[in-house]
């Protein structure tokens, strides 16, 4: 009744005054405004609301980010669609989803957390329900992991118990200090509900360069071998990237227990990227721009970078990093 008086007097100023007719029609049109603000459709038409279980994700649009934004990736976008889909569509998961995303920089991984992120909430990292953490940022202090644990913690807590679906992105995982992500284990682990929240249904994706140079051997050797790189498969890189990211001294996952329980779904592989696949950057960043495509220009900014190994000369040794500041220079002649 409360909330019917107070928008009685929005919709009618001076309603105090009103005849007992007028003041029944203004009743009752308050009292259909209240109806319509009951229903979640309508409400969530004005504030963004958590995806309910009826929900599924934008499949459609991830696969379009994957395939005209991603490039020379093949495993990634095959693990990534699969997971999040099959995870969204699973009425009742066990565990919640947790990818490990592993690759030197400007090899997409980044690109492929804010895609998964919009598929499951429309405003993408711009959304409430969708959490970034930058190890150099938020966990500086090595003496205070303590303090970063118990805080973890917490928001974790609190933004699932606010929304079922939240997704949590760590990025600079091979910066974070050994042991801080070991505070999230019970978040990921098999439990139906903790002090009755369930954790089941949220998103945990991992970022880090650590096993970059593990992925770089292995493309390298098929390129030696005359295998075209679309032959490598998950179970090329997974098994091995798993134990080298959990030995690896420099990684925040360095023995943790989110390795040791098996607690990270996948293990996911960004391949370091040839001559031609920073082309197609160059091309997709030109035309995000509004302009036209130009390939001498793209031939000009791709020329500029540099590649590995120092013979050869394969792979971007910054992937598509630099493309948007390359860009710049050649912006007037587009």
């Amino acid at each position: 009744m409360p909330l019917l008086l107070g928008l009685l007097s929005l919709l009618v100023p001076g309603s105090a005054a009103l005849e007992p007719i007028s003041l029944s029609i203004a009743i009752g049109a308050a009292s259909v405004l209240t109806g319509y603000l009951s229903y979640p459709s309508f409400y969530c038409g004005f504030v963004e609301c958590c995806p309910g279980e009826a929900e599924r994700p934008n499949t459609t649009a991830l696969k379009e980010d994957l395939d005209n934004k991603l490039f020379g990736q093949h495993l990634a976008k095959d693990v990534i669609l699969k997971a999040v889909t099959g995870f969204r569509n699973n009425p009742n998961p066990r565990k919640p989803l947790a990818l490990s995303l592993h690759g030197w920089g400007g090899t997409g991984k980044n690109f492929v957390s804010q895609f998964i992120a919009k598929s499951i909430h429309k405003a993408g990292q711009k959304s409430k329900f969708v959490h970034l953490f930058i190890a150099t940022l938020h966990f500086p202090h090595e003496h205070q992991i303590t303090l970063y644990k118990d805080q973890l913690q917490t928001w974790i807590r609190g933004n699932v118990s606010a929304c079922a679906r939240s997704v949590f992105i760590f990025d600079e995982m091979d910066k974070l200090h050994p042991g801080l992500i070991d505070a999230i284990k019970p978040f990921l682990d098999y439990y139906e509900q903790i002090d009755g929240v369930s954790y089941r249904r949220a998103i945990f994706i991992f970022l880090s360069n650590a096993g970059g140079n593990l992925i770089n051997k292995v493309a390298l050797d098929f390129w030696r071998s005359g295998k075209d790189r679309k032959q490598i498969q998950l179970k090329d890189l997974e098994p091995v990237l798993s134990v080298a990211i959990f030995n690896n001294k420099n990684s925040g996952l360095w023995h943790s227990s989110l390795i040791d329980r098996n607690l990270i779904d996948y293990f996911v592989p960004f391949l370091p990227l040839e001559y031609k696949h920073l082309k197609m950057c160059i091309r997709a960043e030109i035309e995000s721009g509004g302009k036209k495509i130009n390939e001498a220009i793209v031939d000009e900014v791709a020329s500029e970078m540099t590649f590995f190994p120092k013979d050869e000369k394969i792979y971007s040794d910054k992937g598509c990093k630099l493309v948007e500041q390359k860009l710049l220079y050649y912006w007037e002649r587009l």
